[in-house]
């Protein structure tokens, strides 16, 4: 199989790239190298796989510069992507024009050039917004749904808040459409908190890594609100089999969107879980900043992951301790990329 990765040399797109090549495919990955940590990444990738891996810089906001470089994928990961709410905020227009034409240049490209390859789209949570009409109540010193036990289903209505939310859900949207009305094999992944090695994380973006990096690196962490928000986590490795699942059954689920997170059983309070786990590691505590809320921040999101479970067979299979653990001993072995 021949695999084109958009951001291939991001945190997700350089996991991807890694597994892929370890699996015998031939793999090309796609990047402008513009995000922290691209250089380093694409040096990892070559260093282990040598002239196996087929690097093309380009940008998706240039379709003359993609359409060529797409032509004969087997699979698109369509991972390339401007991810801060806040960067969208301050340049909408740079988000648009990265998120939302972008997506649209990988669709079009596809649809000349590869039009029977499988696309997997990297959406977001954030599709869903504030979700006001999702109880949240404090339980055991922690915030959980009153009435989702299992998260957030796909069906729960779509909701795009900020700059960011409205380029990534035109993304969203319009790989389900271009299945609908061009045939094309597209499947959405509407991911959680993803997190591993090789992620270089920032207080916007990233937020695992960004505590786990200042905790090693003794940074001070910004605390927003009261630290008993709760997201359900999914480890890098468990999306990329998501990832290869999604790709041999594609036939079958062409069009379709997925929540892919830890679900229920992977979830953890942003700091009154997080920083206790993270003072074990380091042996001290952390230097920790507080903050008021900001606008928007959710109290909770778990996403219901029955959907994937079902139709893919999927499961996460790592736990966040294990996880977190093994990211605190990479970046420990690694402080010089930071």
């Amino acid at each position: 199989m021949k695999l084109f990765i958009t951001g291939g040399a991001g945190f997700i797109g350089c996991n991807s790239a890694d597994y892929f090549l370890q699996q015998g495919h031939d793999v090309v990955i796609f990047d402008n190298l513009s995000r922290k940590g691209g250089p380093a990444n694409l040096a990892w990738l070559q260093e282990r796989h040598g002239e196996r891996l087929h690097f093309i810089a380009g940008d998706i906001r240039h379709y003359d510069e993609l359409a060529p470089a797409i032509t004969g994928a087997d699979a698109v990961l369509h991972l390339a992507s401007q991810v801060a709410v806040t960067t969208s905020v301050q340049n909408p227009r740079e988000d648009f024009e990265i998120n939302a034409l972008g997506t649209f240049n990988v669709l079009e490209a596809v649809r000349h050039s590869c039009p029977e390859a499988a696309v997997l789209y990297a959406s977001t949570n954030k599709v869903y917004g504030g979700m006001e009409g999702a109880k949240v109540v404090l339980e055991n010193g922690r915030y959980t749904y009153a009435h989702y036990a299992n998260g957030i289903p796909e069906t729960y209505p779509l909701d795009f808040h900020s700059p960011y939310g409205c380029s990534k859900g035109t993304g969203d949207q319009y790989m389900l459409d271009y299945a609908r009305i061009y045939g094309l094999k597209t499947l959405v992944f509407r991911q959680s908190c993803i997190y591993g090695r090789r992620q270089f994380g920032i207080e916007d973006q990233g937020w695992v890594a960004h505590f786990v990096i200042a905790t090693i690196l003794n940074r001070p962490i910004t605390i927003y609100g009261d630290g008993k928000q709760v997201r359900d986590l999914l480890h890098v490795q468990d999306l990329v089999r998501a990832y290869d699942l999604g790709i041999t059954q594609i036939d079958t689920l062409r069009g379709e969107v997925f929540n892919v997170g830890g679900g229920p059983q992977n979830t953890l309070s942003i700091w009154t879980e997080f920083g206790p786990l993270l003072a074990d590691l380091a042996g001290h505590e952390g230097r920790v900043n507080r903050a008021a809320w900001r606008p928007g921040d959710q109290r909770v999101f778990i996403a219901d992951i029955r959907k994937i479970a079902t139709k893919l067979g999927w499961q996460p299979t790592i736990s966040p301790e294990q996880g977190i653990r093994d990211l605190y001993a990479w970046v420990l072995a690694n402080p010089e990329l930071f």
